[in-house]
């Protein structure tokens, strides 16, 4: 059995110096290979350098995050462009989108200027993937419609959108679906209050299911609350086999097999 983690974040295990461990843990449970995602430019050259040194394990993305949309935005896009012909090259670009939760409460003007410079970096950053023909990796909290409309209006191909860590639920999938794009799952599926997800995912059917666990957060169950690490794949798996009445088996060559043709791996 393999399967692929297809969005976490290694630079926590990476500084803490447990990540071999943290690897042999994911193989000994069946996760041979999985995605760092890039959030920022303090993160793009550590995941470049794990995937040259773990090049059968780990493959990376490269993206400006919404909550790392900063001022200097644009100066940090221009540091991303020299990834995109690196080698080797990233997976996708992401992860990238809105954010409308991590917000100032209290303080309308600057939510507004926050919100518009989203838009801003996440239109150019659709631009760039489209340019390079890579696929993108979606973070949309609270933010499904406006995303939805950026991407259309964009002129990106749908085929190649991934929401990550979908947390929507069925009406926001199948408007997902009629546009050709994808969902990923966390381990947000495995728990008790996840109904919305599990119905999502069962929209979205089997032949284009994918996993992730973004660890470090989001552990599944039976490990909820703790720190998540890329082997907890498994979990979300098994989960997934009870909910559509499949074999784990099954589940992680479809899950597998999903992930390696939407990332090229």
């Amino acid at each position: 059995m393999k399967l692929v983690d297809s969005h976490c974040h290694l630079i926590q295990f990476h500084r803490r110096g447990n990540l071999p461990e943290i690897l042999q843990e994911a193989e000994d449970l069946g996760v041979g290979r999985m995605i760092t995602i890039g959030t920022d430019k303090k993160d793009w050259p550590v995941n470049l350098e794990l995937s040259r040194h773990y090049p059968g394990q780990i493959a990376y993305t490269v993206g400006l995050h919404p909550t790392s949309v900063d001022d200097d935005w644009e100066a940090q896009l221009e540091e991303l462009h020299p990834y995109l012909t690196s080698t080797p090259s990233p997976r996708a670009v992401g992860e990238i989108g809105l954010d409308h939760f991590h917000l100032p409460k209290d303080n309308p003007e600057k939510t507004k200027a926050i919100k518009a410079r989203q838009v801003l970096a996440f239109d150019q950053q659709l631009q760039i993937a489209k340019a390079h023909e890579l696929p993108v990796v979606i973070h949309s909290r609270n933010a499904f419609n406006q995303c939805m409309e950026r991407i259309d209006q964009s002129g990106f191909p749908w085929q190649k959108v991934v929401f990550h860590c979908f947390a929507d639920g069925l009406e926001e999938m199948r408007v997902l679906k009629e546009r050709g794009g994808n969902a990923s799952f966390t381990g947000i599926l495995t728990y008790k209050n996840g109904d919305n997800v599990r119905e999502a995912a069962l929209e979205q059917g089997l032949e284009n299911l994918m996993l992730e666990t973004d660890s470090p957060y989001l552990a599944p169950e039976p490990l909820r609350g703790k720190e998540n690490h890329p082997g907890y794949t498994r979990h979300t798996a098994e989960a997934c086999a009870e909910l559509f009445g499949e074999t784990l088996e099954t589940i992680a060559t479809i899950s597998t097999r999903n992930a390696e043709a939407f990332f090229n791996l």
